[in-house]
Parts: C-alpha cells; structure tokens; sequence
C-alpha cells in the first residue's frame, strides 16, 4: 500500500505515528519547507473540455465558472474548484509560525504533506506543558491545517500531547461548545495568519482549563461497570445512565475478560456493535495501554479517554499508517476522540 504521505519532517523523537525524517532543533523555515515537502506552489488554471463542431471537429471549449489546481513542482492536479475559491498556500502553513518560533518560544515539531499535496499541516510546541499524578506529562501544541480539495478548512487548533503515549487530544474550553479553542477560515475567505492569532490568543486560558479538566478526570474513580458503560457511550452513542443499566453490556465484557480462548473471544466480539474496538479499549484501560497504570490512569474517567485516544492514534484499524493519522487529526479518529472526551467529562459534571 503506497503512502498517502509526500513527506513529513520532524525533531526531536520519533513521532506518534512512525514516519518522517527528523531534523535538528531551531531549523528556518525554509528548511522545514524543503524537508517537509512544502516547497512548492498551488497553481490554478481554468477548466475547458472538449466538444465538436458541427463538421464533427474536435475543440477546445472554456468553462468559466471553476478552476482545476495543480502542483507547481510535478503538474499533478490537486482538485476543481470555484473561481470564488481561495487557496492557501504550503509556505503559507509554515509562515503561520515564523515569528512564533522566533520571538515567542514556539517550537515546530512535524510538518507534513497528505494525498500527494492535497492536505498540508505542521505542528509546533507552545511550551507549556503540566503533569498529573504519578509524573504523567501533557504538553501544548497548536496545529494548523489545510486542504484543497474539499475535505477541510484551513482550521487552527490547540492540541495536548500525553507523553507517555503520544496521544494527541484537541483542547476545547470548559462549558463552551467543541468548536471553542478552535479556528476554522473557510477557502471562501482570504487566510490571514494574524486574525487567526488573535482569535487563538485564548490560549493560556485553553491550556489551563483543559489540564483542569484532566485533573477532575485523573480524581474520578470508575468501576467495570462505568467503564463499560462508558465505552459504550463512545462507541455506539448510547446513553450513559441507560448503558450502565445494560447487563448484556456488562455481561459482554465479563465474557471477554475471562474468555483464555482467541476463538471464543471473536465469536462474542460478534454479539456488539463494534465488539472488537469496546473489547480492545477496555484491555488497554485494565492494564495494557501505555501509561495505564500510572496513578492518574489506573481505573479513573481518564484512564477512560486515555484509552480512546490511544485506540484512535495507534490502534484503530487503518489502511496503513499515515490513513490512521490523517483520521486520527481530521476524520473519524478525531470525531472518536471527542466523543470520548464529552462522554469522559459527564462523569465528573
């Protein structure tokens, strides 16, 4: 299975998700550009097709309304697109972080081409960083992202980073909806790094609201019965108080608890919707997950979300790698860690 990755730079460790060439630290920008794969340009020329005249000749005919982008290094098409349409260029992703690198203390982590040039992103680390009990480390990190061909706005986001797993969760402020500590700019709207800055300058706020959060969690004890309920929840948006009721729910996973049996395992993992994830999730909760015994993980609500997003980040079923990744920011992945994120945070309201 080819990559869906052109390239993708990084420092530091190697990456949550495997891939990519690493750099040193303090690297320019322009370097990050050439390293990354984003040292081209998205170009446009409009759509014509071909008909025929009435002598049965072939020619060549303009369609006004849509433009087709390409590549500027390889020619390759990226997408169709309306005249009203504004592209955002890959520098232009990197640019966004310039002076936050250079006067503000941010550090660009990866940055990385998908889909042949379609989708571009780049994170960087905003130095702040807080633990929980038993040293367990999340640090900040703001990511911006593009794509041209329909799948996604130029969107900014802040984003925590649990050490010891490399799971990666987008922070939303307490009691606001999720959209909150996230800025979306539309490809019908002109990209302006500094209003997208200022709009993201609730970002000590976000960091220190969304640690809160994750200390409430870290404090909240969670029984198998909890803990099946709300796997449950996340997986086949049931009600929590109405799946803590469930006894087939519970009697599943007893059943996968002590089945020794690979076989019989799969046989039950057929009787639930998504049986093999709600059955892996759990495992990974009870001991298996990275970091699931440290003091703030082991039978608590975030012992719970940390299981989410490590399933989403590292273990959910995937084409290849960098599909698990493009999911795990932007697609199914994503909305999974959510969901696990709204149903962990109604275990301490």
């Amino acid at each position: 299975m080819a990559h869906q990755l052109e390239q993708i730079a990084y420092v530091g460790e190697t990456p949550w998700h495997g891939l990519g060439n690493q750099l040193t630290q303090n690297q320019p920008i322009e370097v990050w550009a050439q390293q990354a794969g984003m040292d081209w340009r998205i170009e446009s020329s409009d759509v014509s097709y071909m008909a025929k005249n009435d002598r049965g000749q072939s020619i060549i005919m303009p369609y006004e309304e849509q433009r087709v982008l390409y590549r500027s290094d390889t020619h390759a098409p990226l997408s169709v697109v309306s005249q009203r349409y504004q592209e955002v260029q890959p520098k232009q992703i990197l640019e966004f972080y310039r002076d936050l690198t250079e006067q503000s203390g941010f550090e660009l982590e990866t940055a990385d081409v998908l889909k042949g040039g379609k989708k571009f992103w780049a994170l960087a680390k905003t130095g702040q960083t807080s633990a929980l009990k038993g040293k367990d480390v999340s640090n900040g990190y703001i990511l911006l992202a593009t794509a041209c061909d329909g799948s996604l706005a130029t969107t900014a986001q802040f984003t925590s980073i649990r050490v010891v797993c490399n799971n990666t969760l987008a922070i939303a402020l307490k009691g606001q909806n999720s959209s909150a500590g996230v800025v979306k700019v539309p490809h019908s709207t002109k990209f302006d790094a500094q209003k997208i800055k200022q709009q993201l300058g609730i970002s000590v706020r976000a960091w220190d609201e969304h640690m809160y959060e994750m200390k409430q969690l870290s404090q909240r004890k969670v029984t198998q019965t909890e803990a099946a309920a709300y796997f449950d929840a996340v997986f086949n948006n049931t009600s929590l108080s109405n799946a803590e009721q469930d006894e087939g729910i519970i009697q599943f996973y007893r059943n996968v608890a002590s089945q020794a049996n690979h076989s019989a395992t799969k046989a039950e993992n057929k009787t639930e919707p998504n049986g093999r994830a709600m059955s892996k999730v759990m495992s990974m909760f009870n001991g298996q997950g990275r970091g699931a015994e440290l003091s703030s993980a082991k039978d608590t609500a975030y012992g719970l979300l940390c299981s989410i997003t490590e399933f989403a980040d590292h273990e959910r079923r995937a084409m290849s790698q960098d599909h698990r990744l493009d999911s795990a920011w932007f697609g199914a992945g994503a909305g999974l860690k959510q969901r696990g994120l709204e149903q962990a945070l109604r275990l301490v309201v």
